[in-house]
């Protein structure tokens, strides 16, 4: 069969049933992407014969003369299409996965194009990450992005390093090169949701021409790790293995195939014969930690690390300071006010269009090499290490650009599958993820179920808040801990309230496993507590924005939640929620309205979050002269469209009085840099570029006192400590129609506090990409489960990411501040953009309806029967 790709001629013959995705791939087209491979995402999309397909679900066999266009056929980086420079010039990508199959859909759109065509025509292609906005500036021709002179980098809209070889695919991902020899691994999940293995009998999967070996709990390292990575390993419990005689959760590893192909490697685990002895189960975390519940780590002795294994309990905190009820009955007694409500939040994926991928294989000297999709290689390469019994010497792990994480891949997932693998067969080995991987076995947000109680006086000052939450680990305890306690630190530390009561619970239940996600558990406790705040200030009679300044932390404050004797390396180094909260009131536009007969509604929250996540955080990095006004940066942190490679090169430009394009980056690989925590926690910018800043400023130093010697290099090193808060307020004005449910959105604002800016345009992308994402779990995205523990989302289709169409152009404000702690005064904000959103919604929705919601999402069907009960 003979067709063009990119203007050159391919004779090539599909295998039976494949489609135009993977042959491309196989042709070593790498720049047409995996996002889901059902039609859903967009991120395969290339020309055929000039027009825009889904190539994973187009059959190869057709194209027998056609003319097939990808990314690349389009333009190359030193000659970029239009498009593709418009992408470049209006800063349309962050972590650029999706970037590939919306260029190539945009580049048949006619010069007339408007922002309004663009929900229909961009109707197939998904963006995780920009909110879309700048994806719409770039089709229509504006220009956010700037040059800067040299050492003014800083505080200027530069383009990503990266920026011209996203938008052409030439800048590779995890799994965009080709290795010689590569054997595929694909995982036999477990149909039970608790089971004792007694028997697997794998003789025909072996027999099975190609299948290299088949990988079990006979296997499999005698070594209890979790698959959550921090930089104490001991701050997550060990309760889970390689291959366990256990499994606890539907879809749990139970063998692994190798084979020459993934196909084949699906085929031969499907012929396995499993024996189990099936055993009980809890799918209510609520039931999960009562007394005679089955329990899900029994096994697991102390130095697991588990809070109460007879109560399924991975973690627990109770605390009050002062008198809560005492407060909440004097504050009714004296014409005051008292509210109590209990909120519930669902699972959510993290939906980064790349999956979690890694691939690995011997060197030359026999070590360990991983390529993966992840966060924090380092963390990966100690892990590995410390699993497999190796020397760390003996292990490299480094990423390529990653196609998203949101904390999704600060997990270990595929990397130990595939080192048992390698060491095994000695062979390179590949593991990736399915789109349906990502929603049935990768870590979700964790659901919760929080209830608040807040009273206040008649001055409407608060005098009481008790929260009492209760989050769903899953079968793991991975991330359990951390997000329980973050989930309930700034959240009720944001408020001066002189008694305040907490009590909170991680617990085991036989569902899949809960994990990291953007704002580590407090977006589910400021949904909570921002809405009883709401309800509280209504029955007050006072303007929420006021209640607020009346009640929250002003500076000199401590930070309390519970104890005002804690010991914290946290304080408000500086502080912009007052400007924050003037700025949003201030933009409100009270005119907007909707369709007739649509009730409106305006609302408003608040939330706070430290700059740096806790219990350390370390990055090393270092500048070399490589010649006269030609540097290289050398840092530990991932990029995966968090932006900090763009503003690292800034940091040192403006140090070394240069511009960014003579800055030259090596990053994110443990043989190469030096070591770094890794990026999560918005941690990229106030800790690595902290340690890069100091870097490129000793380098300076050195350069005055030595001269310019090539290979000259200074290095700084930063732990992380001590921490500061940033802020952000929320603020919608909304529609609601009463006989459908829908909510149109009329007016969404958001003011953070931020610090010094150091790129205005990537800062604006994450406050809008971070809102997108939060808008997505306030009004469309759950997880269906069944109550005994199957997902039934498996899909995109059956799971509402927001597209163009939903998602509103934010108006994104900011405090003017500077932080003493970050670099040239910034703070972080990956994560911060993404908490209050969700209870700003729920408000403006409660002051369009006159009913309060209480669950997410806000979907329709729920927001029906809020309004029509029964």
């Amino acid at each position: 069969m003979k067709f063009t790709v990119n203007g050159s001629s391919v004779d090539a013959a599909p295998r039976p049933g494949q489609v135009l995705r993977t042959l491309l791939r196989d042709l070593e087209h790498f720049e047409v992407k995996k996002g889901c491979d059902a039609g859903d995402c967009g991120a395969c999309t290339v020309l055929l014969d000039g027009a825009p397909v889904h190539s994973c679900i187009y059959p190869a066999h057709r194209l027998d003369g056609a003319s097939v266009t990808t990314v690349s056929g389009l333009g190359t980086p030193e000659a970029p299409h239009p498009m593709q420079q418009a992408f470049v010039d209006a800063g349309g990508f962050q972590c650029g996965y999706c970037t590939a199959g919306v260029v190539v859909t945009a580049s048949t759109f006619g010069d007339d194009v408007s922002r309004d065509d663009l929900p229909r025509l961009l109707k197939g292609n998904l963006c995780r990450c920009t909110g879309y906005r700048s994806i719409g500036d770039a089709i229509c021709g504006v220009h956010n992005t700037e040059q800067a002179d040299a050492g003014d980098a800083a505080g200027r809209s530069i383009a990503p390093p990266a920026a011209l070889r996203v938008v052409t695919g030439t800048e590779p991902y995890t799994l965009d090169v080709r290795t010689t020899g590569l054997l595929h691994l694909a995982v036999l999940g477990s149909p039970h949701a608790h089971a004792r293995i007694l028997s697997i009998d794998a003789a025909a999967a072996l027999a099975m021409d190609g299948v290299h070996a088949v990988l079990t709990h006979l296997d499999s390292p005698d070594v209890l790790f979790s698959t959550a990575r921090h930089e104490h390993r001991t701050d997550d419990p060990d309760d889970t293995r390689v291959f366990d005689t256990v499994v606890r959760f539907r879809g749990q590893r139970v063998a692994a195939v190798v084979a020459e192909s993934a196909a084949l490697a699906q085929r031969a685990a499907a012929v396995i014969a499993v024996e189990y002895e099936e055993l009980p189960a809890v799918f209510d975390p609520l039931l999960a930690r009562e007394p005679g519940s089955p329990l899900v780590h029994g096994d697991k002795s102390a130095e697991s690390r588990i809070g109460d294994v007879t109560r399924n309990t991975v973690a627990e905190f109770h605390g009050e300071l002062g008198d809560v009820a005492g407060a909440v009955a004097a504050a009714e007694a004296s014409g005051g006010a008292s509210y109590t409500g209990v909120w519930q939040t669902q699972r959510v994926s993290h939906a980064a269009l790349e999956t979690h991928a890694a691939r690995g294989w011997l060197d030359t000297e026999g070590r360990l090499v991983i390529r993966t999709s992840s966060q924090v290689p380092f963390l990966v390469r100690d892990e590995l290490a410390h699993i497999f019994s190796l020397d760390p010497a003996r292990v490299r792990v480094f990423t390529a650009r990653v196609g998203g994480g949101f904390g999704g891949k600060q997990e270990l997932l595929t990397e130990d599958l595939v080192t048992l693998a390698v060491l095994r067969t000695g062979k390179p080995v590949q593991y990736e993820f399915t789109r349906g991987d990502e929603f049935t076995i990768s870590p979700t947000r964790h659901p919760m179920r929080v209830a608040v109680t807040v009273a206040a006086d008649t001055h409407g000052t608060l005098t009481a808040l008790a929260v009492d939450q209760l989050m769903d680990t899953g079968a793991y305890g991975n991330h359990g801990v951390g997000v329980m306690f973050h989930s309930i630190h700034e959240s009720v530390e944001v408020y001066r309230c002189a008694n305040k009561r907490v009590d909170a619970q991680a617990v085991y239940t036989n569902n899949l496993p809960s994990g990291a996600f953007r704002g580590y558990g407090l977006g589910q406790v400021i949904f909570a507590i921002e809405s009883a705040m709401d309800e509280l200030a209504r029955t007050l009679a006072i303007d929420p924005f006021e209640f607020r300044r009346r009640n929250v932390i002003l500076p000199g404050d401590d930070l309390v939640v519970t104890s005002v004797d804690e010991k914290s390396d946290l304080s408000m180094v500086s502080y912009g929620l007052d400007q924050c909260l003037d700025l949003t009131e201030a933009a409100l536009d009270y005119s907007r309205s909707g369709p007739a007969g649509w009730p409106v509604g305006t609302g408003m929250a608040l939330a706070m979050i430290a700059t740096i996540a806790p219990s350390g955080h370390y990055a090393t990095a270092s500048v070399t002269l490589l010649e006269p006004d030609s540097y290289e940066i050398a840092v530990g942190t991932a990029e995966f469209g968090n932006g900090t490679t763009t503003v690292h090169a800034q940091l040192v430009a403006t140090a070394l009085g240069t511009t960014v394009d003579r800055i030259r980056i090596r990053q994110s690989d443990t043989d190469a840099v030096a070591y770094d925590t890794g990026a999560f926690g918005s941690a990229g910018v106030v800790v690595a570029g902290k340690a890069l800043l100091a870097a490129a400023e000793n380098l300076r130093d050195l350069i005055a006192v030595e001269g310019p010697r090539p290979g000259l290099t200074a290095a700084a090193t930063h732990d992380g400590t001590p921490r500061s808060v940033s802020f952000n307020v929320h603020a919608f004005r909304v529609a609601v129609n009463p006989a459908t449910g829908e909510v149109r959105i009329l007016q969404s604002i958001q003011a953070a506090d931020a610090g010094y800016v150091l790129n205005p345009e990537q800062l604006r992308g994450q406050i809008e990409g971070g809102t997108a994402q939060a808008i997505g779990t306030a009004l469309y995205e759950e997880m269906q489960l069944d109550g005994e523990g199957r997902v039934l989302t498996t899909a995109f289709r059956n799971y509402h990411v927001p597209q163009f169409a939903d998602i509103p152009t934010t108006e994104v404000l900011l405090a003017e501040t500077s932080d003493a702690l970050g670099p040239l005064g910034a703070k972080s904000m990956s994560e911060a953009p993404y908490n209050p959103v969700a209870p700003a919604l729920a408000n403006a929705i409660r002051d369009a309806l006159g009913q309060r919601p209480h669950e997410l999402p806000m979907s329709r069907d729920r927001l029906w029967r809020l309004v029509n009960p029964g």
